[in-house]
Parts: structure tokens; sequence; C-alpha cells
């Protein structure tokens, strides 16, 4: 049962907090090797997720050029998701990441679905991300089987992620740093197109024109607009991979700060520029669904060779989603292990601090993605289906974060108080982005292909429900459920 810290909170036994009593002699606990630079780069690869890729034609013929307002306000709401989760994880730094500060607010419960759901959040993006490594491939070789590049995909980013927690940090800064930089390039050639008046073979001439003259800015109509959010959302899955490294990351109160406050910069320049700049070089109606428009942009242009360099970035980003889900979902599984909430064998650490079985069990997992490619031959349909149900588990998740806010804000004020990183609105903006959520979820009940997906989700939680009740029966279980019980009853009686 983890240990009590002075704040009143459940504090995770393996990470402590700045005063505390370190853990004792021998005890496993993962080592704190990410640097200022892998936890910026970390964050940058999050936000840059492999729908702004791979979803962004299907988003861009469903909503028209009002796609760029859809990638701008689901930025601005997850900030404060970002900022609430970043008030919450250095309130306490005994926290290894959302789950536990769930559990401690909420109940052993939410700990316990909040964290497996996260598991499988990632365990679907990654099967998502696997399919796209898939198409990507089949760029070049078209006639190679699809499920030979997705199941190579799946052995390489195990054998990345087994060594230590550095070498992760490593591979996801130099990941990163590559969409960085194929990005700004993308930007800075699409300007030039458009103040040269470039003009593709039998296309139209580059120019910012093209956002409004073709049906203005809302062509497809409100209901286009709205559809564009389904997509759109699961470009931003990973926003909160971050808070999953606080307890592998040096000095926390400098770094997540700095990582999370930059959010919106990277929004305005990786999704709204970038998407401003595709859509004047490229009329929205000539962007197919079933491609990405980052290599349809420059293969238009009759650019060939930085098409083909494009679609090396698109995979790429690809496989650095990826090898974020395996480390995110290691990680969460480990802490799980240490709660009791999964078999104690995913709880051991190597002699390298890397728990290989939780890794493994992760990697496993992947190989849906595998099998997925190798039944069904349209990777957009694919595609869209296990995007719809990773979007889905991802709202779940960030919504316990907000909620686990609302009850830190009612319980612990003298916490808020003393923090030097506060949500900006505060209470306010958690009932307006849950608002927006509700909204999100209506959205995705829109379109057939999304709908299909959002009524199998709820199966999952079933099922977890199912394992809770089972779980809770243990002594371990009911003695942790007793104690939060009593902490809160204290808490209502100050």
């Amino acid at each position: 049962m983890p240990e009590r810290s002075d704040t009143g909170s459940t504090a995770a036994p393996d990470q402590p907090a700045a005063g505390s009593t370190p853990p004792p002699e021998g005890e496993q606990h993962l080592s704190r090797q990410l640097s200022n630079r892998h936890i910026q780069l970390i964050a940058i690869g999050g936000a840059i997720g492999t729908g702004l890729f791979m979803g962004s034609g299907k988003t861009i013929s469903l909503a028209g050029p009002s796609v760029i307002f859809v990638y701008m306000i689901i930025g601005v709401m997850l900030f404060f998701v970002m900022r609430a989760m970043g008030e919450l994880l250095l309130s306490n730094l005994r926290y290894k990441s959302f789950a536990d500060f769930a559990a401690d607010l909420l109940g052993p419960w939410a700990g316990f679905f909040t964290g497996w759901t996260y598991w499988f959040c990632w365990i679907v993006t990654g099967i998502a991300d696997v399919i796209a490594i898939s198409g990507y491939v089949s760029y070049w070789w078209r006639d190679l089987p699809l499920w030979i590049p997705a199941l190579a995909a799946v052995i390489l980013l195990i054998a990345l992620n087994l060594p230590t927690v550095k070498a992760f940090g490593e591979t996801e800064f130099w990941f990163a740093l590559i969409k960085i930089v194929a990005i700004v390039a993308l930007i800075v050639v699409g300007l030039v197109m458009v103040f040269s008046h470039f003009q593709a073979p039998g296309g139209a001439a580059a120019s910012f024109s093209n956002l409004w003259s073709d049906g203005g800015f809302f062509p497809t109509g409100p209901m286009g607009f709205v559809a564009g959010f389904q997509i759109a959302t699961f470009a931003f899955v990973g926003i909160e991979l971050v808070g999953t490294t606080a307890a592998e990351a040096e000095n926390p109160e400098r770094n997540l700060p700095k990582a999370i406050n930059s959010i919106p910069v990277r929004v305005m320049l990786f999704y709204v520029v970038a998407l401003t700049v595709i859509i004047s070089v490229t009329p929205w109606r000539e962007i197919s669904a079933e491609r990405s428009p980052f290599v349809v942009m420059f293969t238009l242009a009759g650019l060939g060779i930085a098409a083909s360099a494009i679609n090396f970035v698109v995979l790429t980003s690809a496989a650095s989603s990826a090898n974020s889900g395996i480390y995110s979902t290691s990680r969460m599984v480990y802490g799980l292990a240490r709660e009791g909430d999964a078999p104690a064998r995913f709880g051991r650490l190597t002699s390298r601090k890397v728990p290989a079985n939780a890794l493994l069990l992760s990697g496993v997992f992947l190989l849906a993605g595998v099998v997925m490619v190798a039944m069904d031959d349209s990777i957009i349909e694919a595609f869209t289906l296990v995007t719809t149900v990773s979007a889905v588990l991802f709202i779940f998740v960030w919504s316990i974060i907000l909620i686990s806010y609302l009850v830190y804000r009612k319980r612990r004020p003298h916490l808020h108080e003393a923090s030097k990183f506060k949500m900006p609105g505060g209470i306010v903006m958690c009932y307006v982005v849950l608002v927006f959520f509700a909204f999100l979820i209506w959205a995705l009940t829109q379109e057939p292909d999304t709908l299909r997906a959002l009524l199998v989700t709820p199966v999952w939680f079933v099922i977890l429900g199912i394992a809770w009740a089972g779980l809770r029966r243990r002594p371990g279980h009911a003695a942790r459920e007793a104690a939060f019980r009593s902490e809160l009853h204290n808490a209502q009686q100050d």
C-alpha cells in the first residue's frame, strides 16, 4: 500500500518527494535519466501525432479550410488539460503519472480505470501507427505485403526501448527533431510556392486565396466542420505523454512547466501554419482522403524526390508515435503492478531500470496491427476505426485529469495556493473543457464509420468494471479503499 506524504496524498513509493526519505536500499525504482532536451522533444513529439500526417487528408476532405479552426480549437482546449495535469503532478513529486493522482484524489478505482485505459489508448494508437507505417512503406514498395513492414516495425520498437530509458529519450529526441525540421521546411517551401505563384501542371496556382475562393472557409457547411473534429482529435493524442515522464525526468519542477507552456506555440506552428500552407498550395478539393497531404503537396508540385523525403518523415513520425506508445504503456503497466492492479511480474525492472516484462506485454498486443493490415486492403478504413476508438479513450483519460483537478481544488486548497504552476482559468475552464469533450463525443456519432467505433468502445469499460469488481475484494485493495474513505471522511469533517 502506498505511503502517505505530509500533504495527505497517496504517495507512490518509487519516487520520493523533495525532502522525503528515499526508498530503502535495494528497492527497485525508476531512474531519472530524461534531461530537459529529452522532455522538450518528447512533448513536441507528443504534440505532432500521426493523425496530423496521416489523418489530416480525410479531415480536410470533410471540413475544407475550416480544418484550420478545428485544430486550433482542440489545441487550445487541450492546453488547459495539460496545465491542470502539470499543477497536479507538481503538487506531489511522488506521483509517477496522472494515474497516481487519479487514485489519490478520486479513489483506487480511478487509478485502475485510468491506468489500464491509458495503456489500452496507446495500444490502439500503436496499432494505428503500425497500420500507418505499412501505408508509408508501400509508397516505395507497392508489391510488398503490408504485414511485413508492420511486423518489422513492432520488433524494432521493442528493441529500441529495451536498453535504458535514456535510449528511449535519445531515440525520441531524434524522431521529434526530424518532424520539426520537416514541418518547418514544408512551411518555408510552401510559402515560397505561394509568393512565387507556383502552379502545378493542370492545377490551380498556389495562393492564399485558395483558403476561401472555393466555397469560403466553411464549404461543407456546419456539419462538415463538426465532422472535422473526428479525425483531428486523434492528431493530438499523446499530448499528455510528458505526464508519464514525471518519475524519470530530471528537475521536474523546471522541465515539466517549460514543456507544457510551449504547447500553444507548437499548435500554431505545426498545425495551423502547416495546414494553412498546404491548402494554399493545393486547393482543398484536390487533397485525397486516402493519402497524406504532406506527400501530396510535393507530388502535385512535381517534386518527386521531395515527396519521397516527406514520406520518409511521416514514416518516422508514425514510428515516433508508436515508440512513445511502447514507452508510456510499459511505464503505466509498471505503475499498475506496483499498486497491485496488474500482475506482480510487470512491476519488475531490469538491472538498467527498464520494466522489460511490461514492455514485452505491450509489444505483443501491437501485433494486432499486423493482423489488421494482413486482413484489410484499405489502410484509411482500418486507420479510421482504430483512431476513433483511441480518441474516445483519450477523451476519458483527459476528463479524469480535469475531474481530479476539481477534487484537488476542493479538498486541498492549500496546495493550490502554494503552487507555482497554477492552471489558468482554474475551475471555470475545467467545466468549459468538459463541455467541449461532450461535444466531441456527439461529433463522433455523426458519421457511420466513427459511430461504429464509438459503439464498440463501451465494451472496454465493461471489461474493466468486471475486472475491478473481482480485484477490489482482495485484502490489499480493500485496505486501500478503506484508507481512502477514511481520508475523505476526515476531509469532510475539516
